[in-house]
C-alpha cells in the first residue's frame, strides 16, 4: 500500500496552512495499492519528537490526528476535515481524540512544537483493516485505536513531513 499528499512531499515541510501557526487544516491524503479484503481504514498522525530539549517532560509521540472506519471505497482524505467525532465524508468515518488538552480536542490539530525544539517529524500512518473497528469515538485514542486494530492490519503505509516553529 502507497500513501501520499498532493500538499507536501515525503521528508519535505508542511506547509504552513496544515500547522498551528496556519489555518490548522487537516492535509489532504491519498492512498493505493490496496490490500484485496479491506473493510475500512484507519489513520494516526502522531510526533515522535515531542519530548524535546525545551520540554523534556512531555511524553511522545505527541498525537495529532486519530480518524478510523473510513470506508473500504475510499482512496482519500479530502483537505479541512471538520473536528467532528462523525463524519459525513467520508461518510461513517469517526474520529478520536488527539494530545491537545482543551475541550473539543477531537480530530485533526495540526505541528505546533515549542518554539526552539528545533524540526519536528509528523507520521501520517494508514492501515488497510479486515473489519470495522467497534470503538466508541468519544474514547478513541491512539493506543484504544491501536489495540482494536491488532490482528486486524492488512497493509499499512506512512508520509512523513517537518515543521519547526521559528
Amino acid at each position: 500500500m502507497k500513501l501520499t499528499s498532493p500538499a507536501f512531499a515525503n521528508g519535505s515541510d508542511i506547509p504552513q496552512l496544515y500547522t498551528g501557526m496556519g489555518d490548522d487544516l487537516s492535509p489532504p491524503l491519498v492512498w493505493s495499492d490496496v490490500p484485496d479484503g479491506t473493510h475500512s481504514f484507519a489513520l494516526l498522525c502522531d510526533d515522535p519528537d515531542a519530548p524535546s530539549r525545551a520540554h523534556p517532560r512531555i511524553e511522545g509521540p505527541w498525537v495529532h490526528w486519530v480518524i478510523y472506519n473510513i470506508p473500504a471505497l475510499e482512496r482519500q482524505l479530502p483537505e479541512a476535515l471538520e473536528p467532528h467525532l462523525r463524519l459525513d465524508r467520508p461518510l461513517g468515518a469517526a474520529q478520536g481524540r488527539n494530545d491537545f488538552g482543551h475541550p473539543g480536542n477531537v480530530g485533526y490539530r495540526g505541528p505546533m512544537p515549542p518554539l526552539g525544539s528545533g524540526p519536528h517529524r509528523y507520521f501520517f500512518k494508514i492501515y488497510a483493516l479486515d473489519r470495522l473497528l467497534d470503538l466508541p469515538s468519544e474514547n478513541a485514542t491512539k493506543s484504544a485505536m491501536l489495540e482494536a486494530m491488532q490482528g486486524h492490519v492488512l497493509a499499512e503505509a506512512e508520509w512523513m513531513g517537518l515543521f519547526e516553529r521559528r
